[in-house]
């Protein structure tokens, strides 16, 4: 299978999302939450540096539960804001 080259948007959307877990992570140690994650420290370190920028559904959801945070918190700070786009990309 071949992947599509991800868009500028996609990957600065994956960079939000690392950013936002790694503050969701705090203090705690990324082996800690990946483990209670069930992913490998080497996949969380991916995604909180962007190299990820599109990890599963079941990962996103894992992590958000092993730092309580809810899949909506999650969608809504790492949504695409339509403002930056201009009033073209609202009609479209």
């Amino acid at each position: 299978m071949v992947r599509t080259p991800l868009t500028p948007r996609e990957r600065q959307r994956g960079e939000r999302f690392g950013a936002l877990l790694r503050q969701a992570r705090g203090e705690r140690s990324m082996v800690d939450v990946a483990a209670a994650a069930g992913v490998s420290a080497e996949t969380l370190r991916k995604i909180e540096t962007g190299r990820a920028p599109t990890p599963a559904f079941f990962t996103v959801a894992a992590l958000a539960a092993a730092l309580d945070i809810s899949l909506d918190e999650l969608a809504s700070a790492c949504a695409d804001d339509p403002a930056q786009d201009g009033p073209a990309a609202l009609s479209a």
